[in-house]
């Protein structure tokens, strides 16, 4: 799933692609992804881009006065085309094309969805605050306004719930997904089932700076990257998400697995929970 620093990198690349273009039409080939009815896709024929940004893991083309807004969701991404097919493409169970934005000058972009389970959503509002997901985000850990005491404070807030969760939770905190909240609980050594409001006055120091450590690296070693390099970029440097049975680069352990109904999650228990592998979810009492 493209996170924070996928779709950060995305808006960038796209920013000086579409800079000083305008739309000349949109395809909906997947018709469930179309998430809005007015403004209509029409109005967007002719707009000049103004701008690229991202919301959480929102991306937002700005064109004309109105927005064409993205998730990527699980499996979506987007791909860039120096010159796009002339016929207009047709919808398929085979197909992976999901919306196509075709440019003034021919070249555009593929946003695809792989896999069955789609979930991916356009919107085309008058302001980002109209998609109810980005309405409903909580602060940007990036921001400078996003200090370690306004983290302390979210985790009180949050009382009893797991640090995993509550990372995860796009109301409370906007563009950490299922990897960089691995990859983030590593890096501050915690158990993703630790109680939110339990961590020490070290612990919440050590996590708010692994925000920048591992989420404000990632955001800085990907810009620059075109979308075609930016999944490679983040499974490289990766040190337990998606690396089950894998030696953990910090201490040598193997890293392990918790798995749930439709994903999972990875850790060192090592480093994280004091040498004591996490029992399965749906087996056993947690860790904690």
């Amino acid at each position: 799933m493209p996170e924070l620093p996928e779709v950060e990198a995305l808006a960038l690349d796209l920013s000086g692609r579409l800079d000083g273009r305008a739309i000349a039409k949109v395809h909906v080939a997947a018709f469930s992804a179309l998430k809005t009815f007015d403004p209509p896709l029409t109005a967007l024929e002719g707009a000049f881009v103004d701008g690229v940004t991202r919301h959480g893991k929102f991306l937002d083309i700005d064109a004309g006065g109105l927005h064409l807004v993205l998730h990527l969701a699980r499996a979506g991404w987007v791909r860039w085309r120096d010159e796009v097919p002339t016929i207009p493409p047709k919808p398929s169970s085979k197909s992976t094309l999901a919306v196509r934005v075709v440019l003034d000058d021919g070249s555009g972009l593929d946003v695809t969805e792989a896999g069955t389970r789609k979930s991916l959503a356009m919107y085309v509002v008058h302001d980002p605050a109209d998609v109810p997901g980005i309405a409903r985000l909580g602060p940007d850990p990036l921001t400078p306004d996003f200090t370690r005491d306004v983290l302390a404070a979210i985790l009180q807030r949050a009382g009893r719930a797991q640090i995993k969760g509550v990372l995860r939770d796009q109301s409370i905190i906007a563009g950490i997904g299922n990897a960089y909240s691995d990859e983030l609980l590593h890096a501050a050594k915690l158990s993703p089932f630790k109680p939110a409001n339990s961590l020490t006055d070290e612990q919440v120091d050590t996590l708010h700076a692994a925000l920048d450590g591992v989420v404000g690296d990632a955001v800085r070693r990907s810009r620059g990257l075109a979308a075609s390099e930016l999944k490679g970029e983040k499974k490289t440097n990766l040190a337990v998400h998606g690396r089950t049975g894998e030696t953990c680069p910090v201490c040598g352990d193997v890293v392990r697995e918790v798995s749930f109904a439709d994903s999972s999650l990875q850790y060192c228990a090592t480093c994280q929970t004091g040498g004591k592998p996490l029992a399965d979810r749906r087996m056993s009492k947690l860790l904690k």
